[in-house]
């Protein structure tokens, strides 16, 4: 089976203005669909940059990245948000949700570029599905934290992308409510085959991973 994402011998170097710091050295990861993977570390450890280079937000110094068995590690800005937009939904431990949009317009906006006529349709059923059916027209404002990230699990998921990338998807959530959103991506990677990939500090991620990946000082250990 081909994996849905792989890095190749990653490495990750930035120029910080006279010294060169290397966030990542030489991963080697990969994801199947409908595989969960948590990835733990330190802070400063590499996780983030991680993150962002499978997400096709940040190219690698060295390496190959390949997205359902192709090299995408050279492609142009435009054809990695044509890859992204494709494979790829993201989401953010702050949520990241537009203030003056109800939770629907707020899940319908990563399908506004280009013309989609059952948009809205599948932004509503996926509301509906994570349990905010009766929040529709509900401003972020007006909405928990809880509600806020399944906004954001919505959002994510309405271009039906393949692969589900989360950054600390548990950080501002009570335990209670974390669980609840944990059990949403199992539900998730389960019915549609979704690889999930979440970065975190939460050791309760370790009851639904497949498995855990460390990352310590941009090594997987």
């Amino acid at each position: 089976m081909t994996h849905i994402i792989e890095l190749q011998h990653v490495w990750k170097r930035y120029d910080t203005g006279g010294e060169v710091v290397e966030a990542l050295k030489d991963v080697d990861f990969y994801a199947d669909p409908g595989e969960f993977v948590s990835v733990m570390g330190p802070s400063g450890s590499g996780k983030s940059t991680m993150l962002n280079v499978l997400g096709l937000l940040d190219t690698p110094t060295e390496g190959t990245v390949l997205l359902d068995g192709k090299d995408v590690t050279d492609l142009t800005d435009q054809e990695m948000t044509t890859q992204r937009k494709q494979f790829i939904g993201f989401i953010f431990q702050s949520f990241h949700l537009i203030p003056t949009l109800s939770a629907l317009e707020n899940v319908e906006v990563p399908t506004l570029f280009g013309e989609d006529p059952t948009a809205r349709e599948r932004a509503t059923d996926l509301l509906e599905r994570v349990g905010l059916g009766d929040r529709l027209h509900y401003r972020p404002d007006q909405l928990s934290g809880g509600q806020k990230q399944r906004v954001a699990v919505a959002r994510a998921l309405v271009n039906e992308p393949r692969i589900l990338l989360a950054d600390e998807p548990t950080g501002n959530l009570d335990r209670k409510t974390g669980r609840s959103v944990l059990d949403l991506f199992d539900e998730i990677r389960r019915e549609d085959d979704v690889a999930v990939i979440a970065v975190t500090h939460d050791p309760q991620l370790g009851e639904y991973a497949d498995r855990t990946v460390q990352l310590v000082d941009g090594r997987i250990q």
